[in-house]
């Protein structure tokens, strides 16, 4: 039986979406410490950014049957070695995580520069795993790549220079630090 499945990023994270808006306006009914205010807003927009990130890395999401599906070995699928093959397409992974090396520090207010470029790092390897297992699984042709592995880490470690660099600054702080869910700069 041959057949071709398009899963679109809407059916998933749309839905997704609505049921974190719905958990979010409850906690902020019961009045959840964390859940009004700019801390709200930080948690939304993060929700937001994670949505992104998946719509853009793992959707839409193909699943072939049959005469459809691919036969190429999943190890042709894996780029291991670093820089090898590096241009430009590292600066799109640079920039989609820069968020996240901005946003994580807002949201674990405890975590210091090299725990929050450890946790993109951590995050960026998820993301590879999870497309070497679509392939293997769905056989849908995504590959993985050691570069975006890297590109994802140094897109982290931007984002959390440019929240340092913005802490600098009295009024950015003060912004900062009402999103934030700690009453000192992060």
């Amino acid at each position: 039986m041959n057949f071709q499945i398009q899963i679109p990023a809407t059916a998933v994270l749309g839905p997704a979406l609505a049921v974190f808006a719905l958990v979010a306006l409850a906690r902020r009914r019961r009045e959840v410490p964390g859940w009004r205010g700019g801390p709200l807003v930080l948690r939304l927009t993060t929700a937001l950014y994670a949505a992104a990130v998946a719509s853009l890395t793992v959707f839409p999401l193909w699943i072939y049957g049959g005469d459809y599906r691919n036969e190429a070995a999943w190890i042709g699928q894996i780029q291991p070695v670093p820089l090898l093959m590096a241009d430009l397409s590292m600066i799109p992974n640079i920039i989609m995580f820069l968020p996240l090396g901005f946003l994580l520090p807002l949201l674990l207010p405890r975590l210091d520069r090299g725990r929050t470029v450890l946790a993109c790092a951590l995050v960026g390897l998820g993301i590879e795993v999870f497309q070497l297992l679509q392939y293997l699984v769905f056989a849908n042709g995504r590959s993985v790549d050691v570069n975006d592995l890297i590109a994802n880490t140094l897109g982290g470690l931007a984002g959390y220079a440019v929240l340092r660099a913005a802490q600098r600054t009295a009024t950015a702080r003060a912004a900062l630090e009402r999103v934030t869910f700690s009453p000192r700069a992060v």
